[in-house]
């Protein structure tokens, strides 16, 4: 097992390629008005990108966590805080210094009191009426309340050596989250069903909050469970790997259906768990050496999947910034579109040149 650690995923990075485009073509079919044609029928779900962004992350951070158990028999709380510090926050706070200090990078006019942005509390009681810009740093904020108490509760169970039954502590969860969607649905959503501005509702009441959105992180911690804790299960279904992919692939497209009315009791009660049971799937099989995910080496999505995080970050900014440089020019919508992709991976690498690789090679000096 530790052997396969030390390999590459290359699954992985096709799937984080894949996100951060879902996510980039989901927002800029937002910020475009829909153009071009083809564009609202690819983009209308790739608000789920973040869905497996949070899939990926589950896995990838409790891996390091649960291998860290395995070999040490315990946890390095100070290790693991210094890694997520040097990776999460230079790029971060470069870009929230762009935002606050470069008025015309704003895709929206006014942005959440700066506070909210120093202690990752954005997402909570977002009016995206009014403070709408920057608006995707919602997802971010629910990882890093996932990287704080996350190594917290696993060194309560690994005190009290429970590691083999942590799996009813994420059924609990699991069954949290559905309970306290339906409360944020029934009332906190609907008394504002009467507003014109109701769908702002949603977005603070249940789609931002991190307490309903911990479906997808589980998901990963699940399937690192699995990988880490349960080699004979691993090694029976890993032969599978493309038939893992199909049913992922089967579930996503029940959750497309599902969520076609995305502010719909069943979509949000049920949706969010139904999208990460389909996005750990996919994960699943990328890790399974039988499937095409996994042997699929692309130097393109592997690049991308290095600069997903900055891009994550700037897209907004970036497409807003290209589309004010070109409005006099009559560019077809399509050649904008690739225009608006270049200039966001062109800005990406920058940041990583300049921002990330620096702080990484700096971690280096204080991380084992």
């Amino acid at each position: 097992m530790n052997s396969k650690l030390t390999q590459k995923f290359y699954g992985l990075d096709n799937l984080r390629a894949f996100a951060i485009i879902f996510v980039f073509l989901f927002h800029y079919f937002i910020l475009s008005g829909g153009e071009p044609e083809w564009l609202p029928d690819v983009a209308r779900f790739g608000w789920t990108g973040v869905d497996l962004f949070f899939v990926l992350s589950g896995f990838l951070i409790s891996s390091q966590l649960f291998q860290e158990v395995k070999n040490d028999g315990q946890l390095s709380l100070k290790n693991f805080f210094l890694k997520r510090v040097f990776r999460i926050l230079p790029a971060y706070f470069f870009t929230v210094g762009l935002y606050f200090c470069l008025p015309f990078f704003r895709e929206r006019e006014s942005l959440p009191p700066f506070w909210k942005f120093l202690t990752f509390t954005q997402n909570l009681g977002l009016n995206l009426k009014d403070e709408g810009t920057f608006s995707h740093c919602w997802s971010l904020c629910v990882e890093e309340h996932f990287y704080l108490f996350l190594p917290l509760i696993l060194m309560l169970i690994v005190s009290g050596k429970w590691m083999k039954r942590a799996y009813w502590v994420l059924v609990l969860f699991f069954i949290f989250g559905i309970a306290i969607r339906i409360y944020s649905y029934n009332d906190l959503y609907m008394p504002n069903m009467a507003d014109e501005s109701n769908w702002m509702y949603w977005y603070k009441y249940v789609y931002y909050p991190t307490y309903n959105r911990l479906d997808g992180l589980l998901a990963g911690v699940l399937i690192a469970g699995l990988y880490h804790f349960y080699p004979k299960v691993w090694n029976r279904i890993s032969p599978f790997g493309n038939l893992i992919l199909c049913f992922g692939l089967m579930i996503l497209v029940s959750a497309y259906f599902l969520c076609e009315n995305q502010m719909s009791f069943e979509a949000s009660v049920f949706g969010f768990p139904l999208i990460a049971l389909g996005y750990g799937l996919f994960v699943l099989g990328a890790i399974a050496p039988t499937s095409f995910l996994y042997k699929w080496n692309s130097t393109i999505l592997s690049r991308i999947a290095t600069l997903s995080y900055a891009v994550y970050l700037t897209h907004k900014g970036v497409v807003h910034m290209t589309h004010q440089l070109f409005e006099n020019y009559e560019i077809d919508s399509n050649l904008m579109l690739m225009i608006c992709m270049m200039t966001c991976i062109g800005f990406a690498q920058v940041i990583h040149l300049v921002v990330e690789k620096p702080f990484m090679k700096l971690r280096k000096r204080f991380v084992k």
